[in-house]
């Protein structure tokens, strides 16, 4: 494998970008802020990377303190790699990252790979009335959030695996609008195109 390269600057921007500015290494942040994940369920949802290359990535994040690895206990005994509280300080790049690019997301181009999910982070940023958990459904899948969380996972895949305070149903279109912010989460509430189902305090609050 050859040599890492660094910009040898010093300057903090460059210093960050010694540390996440390869290619693909910013996205497996986001897989991993779903919390602890296999490396099947990686390259699974990181359509388009090589082995090597998710592999060479994963560990120099290992490296570098931005990701751990270990393994399950049994039955599972299977190896996870985890974001440290380091690796998961890139929450708010990765929010300013989105933001920045949201104009970029105008039809899917057909190429392009779709995984519900990947709207979490932007819905997350959208989702600022309240604190708890939230179920977005959608045609592309469902996803959970947990809203205002300080640690661990921010989203998860599929349902919450505990009762959520609000489940969000809308079509794919309307969670693109609320993720470009071209629609806040409230206004597509009152215009009717976010049905918002549970009688918890967040719940309430995207009612309101």
């Amino acid at each position: 494998m050859p040599p890492r390269r660094r910009y040898d600057q010093y300057c903090s921007a460059a210093r960050a970008l010694d540390l996440v500015g390869d290619r693909w290494t910013l996205l497996i942040v986001r897989e991993l802020l779903a919390g602890p994940r296999r490396y099947t369920d990686l390259h699974a949802d990181l359509p388009g990377v090589s082995t090597d290359v998710l592999a060479s990535r994963l560990k120099d994040m290992e490296r570098d303190g931005l990701t751990a690895r270990r393994k399950l206990p049994p039955p599972g005994a299977a190896y996870v790699y985890e974001l440290t509280p380091r690796g998961r300080d890139l929450l708010p790049v990765l929010h300013a990252l989105g933001k920045w690019g949201s104009p970029e997301l105008a039809e899917p181009r057909p190429t392009d790979a779709v995984r519900a999910h990947w709207s979490a982070l932007p819905l997350l940023a959208a989702l600022d009335v309240g604190v708890g958990v939230a179920e977005v459904a959608t045609e592309d899948g469902e996803f959970h959030l947990y809203v205002g969380t300080e640690d661990g996972p921010v989203y998860g895949h599929g349902p919450a695996p505990v009762a959520a305070d609000a489940r969000l149903v809308m079509d794919a279109a309307t969670c693109a609008e609320v993720c470009r912010g071209e629609m806040g989460i409230t206004d597509a509430v009152r215009a009717g195109r976010v049905t918002v189902i549970g009688d918890g305090a967040l719940a309430k609050a995207l009612r309101e």
